[in-house]
């Protein structure tokens, strides 16, 4: 089935909210972080990734996020226009800044990462915001689990989801876990189980299913500073189906290089599994 053949009188295939940022990656690859001398700067932010990910892809993309009014901003926005995904909906948040990320890199194991994320704009998204944007006229309304973690952004995240569902637009969460940005751990779980009841299909590793039925914090470790790749310890098959009992119909736990497993609910509550390959891709080394 096409693309075109899914499409009915709806304007977009996709809207996407939460985070955007500016990642600046180290230039010299295998230096510790205090010896890094150059970055190479970058666009970044979970649903931002995958609103031009689906755009390269063919969909129509929308991307709600909130810029502030500075430099970094117009970067980011013209990548996302350069790339053809539609940034008419995310607002400017004067007093507010655009939210930024530094990346070392020290393969095979070590790529520290931090967040500047203080007074970001992206956070600031509104009730109101969500009004103006097309929920209703996208397929799927896809968020990101960081956007929970501090009002007004967690209360306009959870409007759009009931205003997606009512409106028939799919629901798509993508968990996003991300440790710094929460004052306890166990908040992370608590703010998703809560958003579980109007989502359809999630998207997550094994350890951000694992941390969203998180009972203990020591089931959590974070080695050099790596955020976006955080341990989290559990019965990978009981979070699982715990989280499917709490609403969606899928989950997507994602696997690497090895691909993905889909756990789909079935009507009568028992749990299918599909095994989805990974998709090997040949890397070329920039000379």
């Amino acid at each position: 089935m096409t693309i075109d053949h899914i499409r009915t009188a709806r304007l977009y295939d996709t809207l996407h909210m939460g985070r955007s940022c500016i990642d600046l990656y180290a230039n010299e690859v295998g230096a510790s972080f205090a010896n890094i001398k150059s970055f190479a700067a970058y666009v970044g932010g979970s649903p931002t990734n995958i609103s031009v990910g689906g755009r390269r892809l063919g969909l129509r993309s929308v991307l709600l996020t909130g810029f502030g009014e500075d430099p970094v901003g117009d970067f980011v926005l013209k990548f996302l226009e350069d790339e053809g995904v539609e940034t008419r909906f995310s607002p400017r948040k004067p007093g507010h800044r655009t939210s930024a990320v530094i990346l070392g890199i020290e393969p095979p194991d070590r790529f520290p990462l931090v967040y500047y994320r203080d007074n970001c704009a992206d956070i600031e998204l509104t009730i109101d915001d969500v009004l103006a944007a097309p929920v209703a006229d996208s397929h799927i309304f896809q968020f990101a689990g960081t956007n929970l973690s501090k009002d007004p952004s967690r209360s306009a995240t959870l409007f759009a989801a009931e205003l997606a569902q009512r409106v028939g637009t799919e629901v798509v969460l993508d968990i996003d876990f991300r440790p710094d940005q929460w004052y306890d751990l166990r908040a992370f779980g608590v703010a998703i189980r809560s958003a579980l009841r109007l989502v359809d299909i999630v998207i997550g590793t094994e350890d951000e299913i694992n941390v969203t039925m998180l009972s203990d914090v020591n089931q959590m470790s974070l080695t050099h500073s790596q955020v976006s790749d955080t341990k989290v310890s559990g019965d990978i098959d009981v979070a699982v189906s715990a989280l499917l009992a709490l609403g969606p119909k899928a989950l997507i736990q994602k696997r690497g290089e090895e691909g993905a497993w889909v756990h789909v609910k079935e009507e009568d509550g028992s749990r299918r599994q599909i095994n989805v390959p990974g998709f090997p891709r040949l890397i070329f080394k920039p000379k």
